[in-house]
């Protein structure tokens, strides 16, 4: 499956201030990440239906069993009311049983600034880890 690329939602208000979310997952086993992929098209698509989102991406390297999203929501809160929605909480717990590892890193940006790149998320998500 190739990438899906950066789609807009809704668009920000120029000049507002978006929260940012990059996330990294890798499975345990191939298996897991062709469970993992199989899921991602309904909850990209539940993510660009869900109130708040301003920006969304999927970066899917299935052989390598890394996945890496990419969002823009309107604050925290947009983000935390998708996070408990169905299907995406049912799909998050079950994926648990097949993860190896996962993170999380969250910013602000500018309207004015999305999309964000890969390579900014891939950066602040490596800051994270080594600070961990």
């Amino acid at each position: 499956m190739p990438d899906i690329p950066w789609s807009t939602p809704t668009q920000a208000a120029p000049g507002a201030e978006v929260h940012v979310m990059a996330s990294r997952f890798e499975t345990a086993t191939l298996a897991g990440a062709f469970r993992f992929l199989l899921k991602s098209p309904g909850i990209i698509g539940q993510m660009r239906k869900a109130p708040g989102a301003h920006g969304v991406a999927l970066r899917a390297r299935v052989f390598s069993r890394t996945f890496l999203t990419l969002s823009a929501w309107e604050d925290r809160d947009a983000l935390s009311r998708f996070a408990r929605s169905e299907p995406h909480r049912s799909s998050a717990r079950a994926a648990a049983a097949f993860m190896k590892e996962s993170a999380f890193t969250h910013w602000t940006a500018r309207a004015d600034e999305l999309p964000i790149g890969w390579a900014e998320a891939e950066r602040r998500l490596a800051e994270q880890r080594t600070a961990s």
